[in-house]
């Protein structure tokens, strides 16, 4: 089968990658969609059984700062459009690995901007997926795409610096980049070492929500079902060389989170709510906020279309279906893989 295009996600088993790879698989039929992926701790082969089957999707597991795969990839494929979510993402862990975080998010940016700027069929769009942590926090300045970069951690600085690898492309060669930060994503099928996920896994194991310190932290959520939108968008609509923020007005209290949580999952009265928290201390360095305006991709647009009550809904409901996804991986259906050695060999 001909297809109109060939878009490579990497990163497409993990939380974010795994709801895009499954919107572009199924909303273009036409269009050739190749996953790349390590199956990292926080993925899951699960996340994407809906599409596994579909003529229309390729699974390649592999590293994306394996050079010798990756410059395969492009130069046996027409790969037309890059989505590169593929990063290593929790902060905690960023301060206890900072070389990691280094290799993966920064070394893999640049082995994948090589292999694509290198390639003999020349992609149309790079589309990178940052953070809102690279601005730093705020307590009152809300940032917009022009605001000074200002990362606090290993990982926001490891994301800070892929950007600026990833811009450095469009500067030197006009190759065709377009930029994205957006604010907490959550939903169904997030690894449970994140917010939601973790207080929701631990409700349901009858313990109690451990909240990170006595400051008042909190965090813009948007569901991750717009952020897919916003990143179509930005691939459709979006001048290349520029940084869209990808945002929500859906600020919350990390306590009030849990709060929120705990009356969700054990449908205790107000009087009981507290009996279900338990403050633990701070990680290293915390931020207290990340304000952003999107008016850039509202511009575009784009619009946030599922509020936190509906969000929050389906997010519950989907751990509460599904309490063991991220107990047990179920046996790997290796017919619908190209390993990163198979794949050096094998043109498909």
């Amino acid at each position: 089968m001909d297809f109109n295009r060939t878009v490579l996600v990497t990163g497409g088993s993990g939380f974010i990658g795994s709801h895009l790879v499954c919107s572009l698989v199924s909303r273009h039929p036409d269009w050739r969609i190749i996953n790349l992926d390590n199956l990292d701790y926080c993925c899951s082969p699960r996340s994407l059984e809906s599409v596994e089957d579909r003529a229309n999707y390729t699974f390649i597991r592999g590293d994306v700062c394996d050079s010798q795969l990756v410059n395969h990839i492009f130069n046996t494929e027409n790969i037309d459009v890059i989505f590169h979510l593929a990063a290593k993402t929790h902060v905690e862990s960023s301060f206890e690995t900072p070389s990691v975080f280094q290799h993966v998010n920064v070394d893999g940016t640049r082995a994948l901007l090589g292999a694509a700027h290198q390639a003999r069929h020349q992609p149309q769009r790079f589309v990178y997926v940052s953070t809102d942590e690279v601005y730093g926090a705020s307590l009152d300045q809300v940032f917009d795409e022009s605001s000074p970069v200002r990362p606090s951690n290993p990982y926001s600085a490891t994301k800070a610096a892929a950007e600026y690898l990833v811009r450095s492309y469009w500067d030197k060669y006009k190759f065709p980049i377009i930029i994205t930060r957006s604010n907490n994503i959550y939903g169904p099928r997030q690894f449970t070492e994140k917010v939601i996920p973790r207080f929701l896994t631990l409700l349901q194991t009858n313990r109690k929500c451990t909240v990170q310190g006595t400051l008042p932290k909190s965090r813009h959520f948007l569901f991750v079902d717009d952020a897919v939108s916003a990143f179509l968008l930005v691939l459709e609509k979006g001048i290349v060389g520029e940084v869209y923020n990808v945002g929500t007005s859906c600020e919350i209290p990390i306590v009030q989170l849990a709060r929120e949580l705990v009356k969700m999952v054990k449908n205790v009265p107000e009087s009981e709510v507290n009996d279900w928290l338990e403050f633990v201390p701070d990680r290293p360095r915390v931020d207290l906020r990340y304000p952003i305006t999107c008016e850039k991709l509202q511009r575009l647009g784009w619009r946030e279309e599922v509020c936190w009550a509906e969000g929050i809904r389906q997010t519950v409901k989907w751990y509460q279906d599904h309490p063991d996804f991220w107990k047990a991986e179920p046996p790997f259906n290796q017919s619908h893989v190209l390993t990163g050695s198979d794949a050096l060999y094998n043109t498909h």
